[in-house]
C-alpha cells in the first residue's frame, strides 16, 4: 500500500477508504441507518424542491431560500453517501486518486453552501422577527438572487485552491484513508511532502466560514430571542420561540460535529477513530433529513401544498 519514491509528485492510482476504524463489525447496522437518513433526505428534500418549482405562489424569497437550501442537502449528502454504503455493502473501498478530490471538492463545497444558507435562513427569520413591517422591502427576489451568487462564488472561490493544493502534493506512503469519505485533512495527511500551507489554508476556509456563519448566526437568533419575549402576545412568544428553537438545534447539529471533526484531525489525538468518524458523518446525514421538516414542512403555505398533492394522488 506504498510506492516507491521517485522524482517530481507521486500520484497514487487510487486510495483505499476504510469505512468507519474500529467499527468493522457494525458496519452493516450502521449503513442501514445511514441509507434510512439518506432516502428520508432524497424523499424530503426533492418534494420541497418539487413543491416549490411547480406552485407559482411559492415562488417568493423564503421559500427560494427553502428550495437552495434543500438543493445544497442533496448536494451534500450525495457527494458521500452512495460511495459510503458501496463501501459498507459492496467492499468497494477503493475509490480513484481523481474521484477522492472530486468527492473532496464537492462535500467541502456543499458544506459552504449549506452553511451560507443556513446563515440567509437566520437573517431572514431575523427580518420577519425583528422588522416585518419592511420584510418585502428588505427581501425582495433580487437580494435573494444577491445572497445566493455571494454564497456559491464564495464557496468555489475558497474550495477550488483547497482541491488544486491537494493535487500538488506527492503521495509515496499509504494510501488508506481512515475516514469513510476523502476529507481534506485525511487526505492530506497522507503526503509525504510539506502540507503546512495546506493545512493553514483549510484553517483559513473553516474560519472564512464556518467561524464567519456562525457568529453572525448566533447574533441574529439572540437579537431574534430579544424580539420575541417583547412580543404582547403570549401564543404569538411561544409559537415563534418553538420555531427558532427547532432552527437553532438543527444548526447545531450541523455545526456542532463539523467543528469536532475539524479540531480532531488536527488535535484529538487521544479520541477513539471510530467516535471521529461517526460524528464526522453526523453533519453530512441529520441536517438534510431534518431540514424539510424543521425548515419546509413547519411552514403552513408548504405544508397546505405537499398536503393537497397527497390528496390529489389518493384520490
Amino acid at each position: 500500500m506504498s510506492w516507491p519514491n521517485r522524482t517530481g509528485p507521486a500520484v497514487p492510482p487510487s486510495f483505499f477508504l476504510v469505512g468507519i476504524p474500529g467499527l468493522e463489525s457494525a458496519h452493516l447496522p450502521v449503513s442501514f441507518l445511514f441509507c434510512a437518513m439518506y432516502v428520508l433526505a432524497l424523499v424530503g428534500n426533492g418534494t420541497i424542491l418539487l413543491v416549490i418549482c411547480l406552485e407559482r405562489t411559492l415562488h417568493q424569497p423564503m421559500f427560494l431560500l427553502l428550495a437552495l437550501l434543500s438543493v445544497a442537502d442533496l448536494g451534500l449528502s450525495s457527494s458521500t453517501i452512495p460511495k459510503m454504503l458501496a463501501v459498507f455493502w459492496l467492499g468497494a473501498h477503493d475509490i480513484a486518486f481523481h474521484a477522492c478530490l472530486a468527492q473532496m471538492f464537492f462535500l467541502h463545497a456543499f458544506t459552504a453552501l449549506e452553511s451560507g444558507l443556513l446563515l440567509a435562513m437566520a437573517f431572514d427569520r431575523y427580518v420577519a422577527v425583528c422588522d416585518p413591517l419592511r420584510y418585502t422591502a428588505i427581501l425582495t427576489d433580487l437580494a435573494v438572487a444577491k445572497m445566493a451568487v455571494a454564497i456559491v462564488g464564495r464557496a468555489l472561490v475558497l474550495l477550488i485552491p483547497l482541491v488544486l493544493l491537494a493535487m500538488c502534493l506527492p503521495f509515496c506512503r499509504s494510501r488508506v484513508i481512515a475516514h469513510s469519505y476523502c476529507e481534506h485533512m485525511a487526505v492530506v495527511k497522507l503526503a509525504c511532502g510539506d502540507t503546512k500551507l495546506n493545512s493553514a489554508y483549510g484553517l483559513v476556509v473553516v474560519a472564512t466560514v464556518i467561524g464567519f456563519d456562525m457568529v453572525f448566526i448566533a447574533v441574529s437568533y439572540f437579537l431574534i430571542l430579544g424580539a420575541v419575549f417583547r412580543l404582547p402576545s403570549r401564543e404569538a412568544r411561544g409559537k415563534t420561540f418553538g420555531t427558532c428553537s427547532s432552527h437553532v438545534c438543527v444548526i447545531l447539529l450541523f455545526y456542532t460535529p463539523a467543528i469536532f471533526s475539524f479540531f480532531t484531525h488536527r488535535f484529538g489525538h487521544g479520541v477513539a477513530p471510530y467516535v471521529h468518524i461517526l460524528l464526522g458523518n453526523l453533519y453530512l446525514f441529520a441536517p438534510p433529513a431534518l431540514n424539510p421538516v424543521v425548515y419546509a414542512w413547519r411552514t403552513k403555505p408548504v405544508r397546505q401544498r405537499v398536503l393537497s398533492a397527497l390528496r390529489s394522488c389518493k384520490g
